[in-house]
């Protein structure tokens, strides 16, 4: 029997991703004065909606990828790290996060409570 299934591991794809996003977007901060610095992204949600949109989409081939950020204006040693643009990605991947999290523990509560019989 599978208690994870598909929503499952869904969700743990979700939850990890959030957790790369944070760890490219706290480099990014971490980057903000290196000259010649380009800002990053991760990308995950925007390729598993494409994955929802194909033919046959099989959820578990999406990868999640960074993305180097070439299009913004940079400051004059040539690095386009923007902080309020990072601290406004930082609270948003933080809401997702904390989502996710909330998802899976109410999916995870109703699991043990089938288990144990509560309902």
């Amino acid at each position: 029997m599978d208690l994870v299934g598909t929503q499952g591991r869904l969700l743990m794809r979700l939850l990890s991703a959030a957790s790369e996003r944070s760890k490219v977007l706290s480099g990014n901060i971490a980057n903000q004065n290196v000259p010649g610095f380009k800002r990053q992204s991760y990308e995950f949600e925007s390729l598993l909606v494409r994955e929802m949109g194909s033919t046959n989409p099989n959820f578990a081939e999406v990868q999640g990828q960074k993305v180097t950020d070439t299009e913004s204006e940079a400051d004059a040693n040539g690095n386009n790290v923007n902080m309020e643009q990072e601290r406004n990605a930082m609270r948003a991947n933080l809401l997702r996060f904390e989502m996710y999290a909330a998802i899976s523990k109410g999916r995870n509560q109703l699991i043990e409570a089938a288990i144990n019989g509560d309902r």
